[in-house]
């Protein structure tokens, strides 16, 4: 029977793409200002990681925080153009701290925002890929953030948990490493009275998994528990690894890739999604959905087939042919699926619940036999 020790060797000696993200509560000090020798110790395990052999991307939070620090404000801004004025004067300190620490050993920080439209575009994402891909063949290291500055509703509703997840998949790295300021998993919430422990190995982010996000979010960070099981959840189901650890604790990176039991290690699924697949299912945003019945949901989930008209049961938002939509049940209204779809919301409120030899008579026209044909489908459920 493999051990703890055993199964993280064995998923460590199939990476070879690392992508490390770094939480605000790791790189800012109590004060809220840049703690430069944190970013400095961070950043020569990363060129560590570089010598050895490893891809590694860097997906760093902390230009609100550092903001922040810069100008002495306590509480994060609660309106839009605070928030994007304080990135905007804490991005260009923060990126300024890693290249000066990745200079002390010959690299240099190549600074790389991103917003939700960079994903969502199929040419912007690849041109993305490319960019990071060339990088990895130069002396530098790339340092990913939200743009901040321009990101309306990555401020008000995204965090880098997500975001890394997203760089985790459009790069096909083995291993996402989450840095926090907590030691991993808990398999309780941590009080005085209570002894807990964390936990070392999650092979499912099931419910059951979900309700030990215990809330530690700090006073300059927006992410917590929950975005990090979020991501935890997308890179699995992709085919990756992943794991929680205390970016402070010393040598946390050598540690990792040494295979030593530190951190909560989040297992694979055993098979990878392929990159395109990756895209549909969990990076564009759906712009619609349709509720199919049980027969559909059986003849997706459980038989490998595509969706047609017969099966779908109602529509809900306005949508176009090749956008993508989210497949749910009918009976609970899980997610089961994303896919793009081959109809309009328009002509699927016409055609559904008609087999596929009504559609042309029903629409004038029969442009494919498939609401959302397998090959553009992503089974989430």
């Amino acid at each position: 029977m493999k051990t703890n020790d055993d199964v993280r060797c064995q998923i460590l000696s199939k990476v070879r793409k690392i992508v490390v993200k770094i939480g605000t509560g790791v790189l800012t000090t109590e004060s809220g200002y840049v703690d430069k020798r944190q970013i400095q110790g961070l950043a020569e395990q990363v060129v560590e990681l570089k010598k050895m052999g490893y891809d590694v991307v860097v997906v760093s939070s902390g230009a609100i925080g550092s903001g922040m620090g810069e100008l002495g404000i306590e509480k994060r801004p609660g309106t839009l153009p605070e928030l994007q004025a304080v990135a905007a004067i804490g991005q260009s300190k923060l990126i300024s701290t890693y290249d000066d620490s990745f200079k002390l050993h010959g690299y240099h920080a190549a600074q790389i925002l991103l917003t939700r439209e960079d994903f969502e575009d199929r040419q912007r994402y690849l041109n993305t890929c490319n960019t990071i891909h060339t990088l990895f063949q130069l002396n530098a290291i790339p340092v990913v953030n939200e743009n901040d500055t321009i990101s309306v509703d990555e401020i008000k509703f995204g965090d880098n948990d997500a975001l890394s997840a997203l760089v985790t998949n459009l790069l096909n790295a083995e291993l996402l490493i989450i840095l926090s300021s907590v030691d991993g998993l808990y398999d309780k919430f941590p009080t005085g009275k209570s002894k807990t422990s964390v936990l070392s190995i999650v092979d499912n982010v099931s419910d059951e998994i979900r309700q030990l996000a215990f809330d530690f979010k700090t006073k300059r960070g927006i992410g917590g528990m929950q975005t990090k099981l979020e991501a935890a959840s997308v890179v699995t189901n992709a085919g990756e690894a992943m794991i929680i650890a205390n970016g402070r604790a010393d040598g946390v990176l050598r540690k990792i890739v040494k295979g030593e039991c530190i951190g909560t290690l989040f297992l694979p699924k055993q098979e990878k999604l392929a990159s395109r697949k990756r895209w549909i299912g969990y990076t564009i945003k759906p712009k619609g959905k349709v509720s199919v019945d049980e027969g559909a949901m059986h003849a997706l989930t459980e038989q490998g087939k595509s969706l047609l008209a017969s099966g779908i049961v109602s529509v809900e938002g306005t949508f176009h042919k090749g956008d993508t939509v989210s497949v749910c049940g009918r009976e609970n209204g899980v997610i089961i699926a994303r896919g793009l779809t081959n109809y309009s919301s328009a002509e699927i409120e016409k055609i559904k619940g008609c087999s596929t030899s009504y559609i042309a008579k029903v629409l004038g026209y029969k442009l494919y036999d498939e609401v959302i044909h397998r090959d553009n489908m992503v089974i989430l459920y």
